[in-house]
């Protein structure tokens, strides 16, 4: 008998039609972002925001913004997924529960905050993080939809300056990737051919 996850895993493909009559509720939004959330991240940094546009009015702005594609209004909602740069000062706060869970030394903190200043100190390695992290959470968001019997299709194509003015993201927010899902329509096509194993495996 097949893993389900390996078998959503193969299955899944990158749809471009969607039924333009299906919604999706706040709780079935609110539970496709709990999932998307369960994806890792540096230093436990979280470092993410999704905006989902679902209302007519604020598809078409962004639909406008993502060359005319009609995805990202038949779906019945597309995420921007952003990446934050990150922030050392967040960390005590994102690590307390975990410290009072007793999974974690409380003076521990303190070493992965340094560590956290260090390594982002160079604007370049922090957006590379930012981004890092929105692929991982929308990843995840994409397995997440096909696990709940739903579609979705991936978008790089989108005026990032034009979606962080008109939805009104803040200076240390990336938008890194839309994502439309919903119910498919007829018409998708199967996933396409992955390249052999030789070419993209080295075992060292």
């Amino acid at each position: 008998m097949t893993n389900p996850a390996i078998a959503l895993i193969e299955r899944r493909v990158s749809a471009n039609r969607f039924d333009a009559g299906h919604a999706l509720t706040d709780a079935e939004i609110e539970e496709l972002t709990r999932l998307a959330t369960r994806a890792p991240t540096a230093y436990n940094l979280q470092n993410w925001r999704f905006v989902a546009v679902r209302t007519p009015e604020a598809k078409a702005r962004l639909r406008t913004l993502a060359h005319g594609q009609a995805k990202v209004s038949d779906a019945a909602v597309t995420f921007i997924v952003c990446g934050l740069l990150p922030d050392h000062a967040a960390i005590p706060e994102r690590l307390r529960p975990f410290v009072q869970a007793g999974h974690m030394p409380a003076d521990m903190v303190a070493g992965w905050q340094d560590g956290a200043r260090a390594q982002y100190a160079d604007p370049r390695t922090a957006r590379d993080e930012a981004v890092r992290s929105a692929s991982l959470g929308a990843g995840t968001l994409i397995h997440a939809a096909e696990a709940l019997g739903l579609a979705s299709g991936p978008m790089v194509g989108f005026d990032a300056e034009g979606v962080a003015r008109e939805f009104g993201l803040g200076p240390n927010e990336v938008p890194v990737m839309l994502v439309a899902i919903g119910r498919a329509a007829p018409g998708n096509w199967p996933q396409k051919p992955r390249r052999p194993l030789t070419e993209v495996l080295d075992i060292a």
